[in-house]
């Protein structure tokens, strides 16, 4: 989840200060800023966003841990009026079937409660999401107001899940999706806030839904938990069972404890998404995390990325590094 107070966080033209390190090694994080980061693969090349509030920009780079020297572009702002006019979180960049999509989640003008928040979509046809027209899609008809809509392909269909408003907080929820921004019948809450650690900073809250594919065929779904303000944000895991239908709550499972929290220095661990290795042989997690304590949700949330390890078909995540540590960047290997 963004905060309103992301809204007046501007990324400046030129490059972040560089921070010195080895060709094959970097530290976190990646940005001083970035809230709700995500980052695509495709050809070769990384695609990277974040919230900015008020526009949608896209980062290009070959090298994820030197985004600090990519090359930026504002892609999409707003209309001033109608359901997607402010308050623009969580942008997410995905290929579907040829073309280009961004998922974001924004409120409608004159309004800044939960009730006219939603999910939409932006299209683009060139072979280039850096070029080419960005077309307005319009809102996601999902069953309920929400936020953080993302998509999963999998043997030709297209799965959607985002995190709607519910009696109980705010919970996740899937569906089929006729085309990238049309829901084909039902959607069914696959989560709700049930555990004491989802239930942080005064507010019980499931958010920041990702699909995960393991190496084995599994389907895992991430979700950030509490209030984004709140030190304890931390990520959840949920599975589904091996061939199994998607739509039906009984074949998710939830593991019982954080799969990611603070340490080390490193707080409120939350809204990841999942990418590639350019060599395709390492799965990474990408998620914002704050400095120190009592840093709030706010823009000095910044990116770090982490490799993924896997354990009898189960993702295992790193504990954050502390400042300083140094990693080594995807795809490189240890002479």
């Amino acid at each position: 989840m963004a905060s309103l107070a992301v809204a007046g966080c501007a990324v400046t033209a030129g490059p972040y200060p560089h921070r010195a390190q080895s060709d094959a090694s970097f530290t976190n994080p990646i940005l001083p800023s970035g809230p709700d980061p995500w980052v695509t693969a495709h050809d070769g090349v990384y695609y990277y966003t974040h919230t900015l509030g008020r526009r949608i920009a896209l980062w290009r780079t070959r090298d994820i841990a030197d985004l600090a020297n990519a090359e930026q572009k504002t892609i999409w702002t707003p209309p001033t009026t109608g359901r997607n006019a402010h308050s623009i979180w969580a942008p997410e960049l995905h290929r579907l079937n040829g073309r280009w999509y961004i998922y974001y989640t924004a409120t409608e003008s004159g309004f800044r409660d939960d009730r006219h928040r939603g999910v939409f979509v932006l299209e683009n046809a060139s072979a280039d999401p850096m070029q080419g027209e960005w077309v307005d899609r319009g809102r996601v008809n999902t069953a309920r107001p929400g936020i953080d809509g993302t998509v999963f392909q999998d043997h030709g269909t297209i799965w959607f899940a985002y995190s709607p408003y519910l009696s109980t907080g705010s919970g996740i929820a899937i569906s089929r999706l006729a085309n990238p921004w049309t829901i084909a019948g039902e959607e069914v809450v696959i989560a709700e806030p049930d555990k004491v650690w989802e239930d942080r900073g005064g507010r019980r809250i499931l958010e920041g839904p990702e699909f995960l594919k393991g190496p084995d065929g599994r389907i895992f779904m991430s979700y950030s938990a509490g209030a984004c303000w709140s030190d304890d944000y931390a990520l959840g895991l949920l599975e589904l069972r091996k061939g199994a239908n998607p739509l039906a709550r009984a074949n998710w499972t939830k593991h019982s404890d954080p799969v990611l929290k603070s340490a080390n220095g490193v707080f409120a661990t939350g809204h990841n998404g999942f990418f590639t290795s350019p060599d395709g042989r390492e799965q990474w997690i990408i998620y914002h995390a704050n400095s120190g304590a009592g840093m709030g949700c706010t823009q000095r949330r910044a990116p770090h990325i982490s490799r993924i390890d896997w354990r009898d078909g189960v993702p295992v995540f790193a504990p954050p590094a502390g400042a300083g540590e140094a990693l080594r960047k995807p795809g490189s290997r240890v002479p």
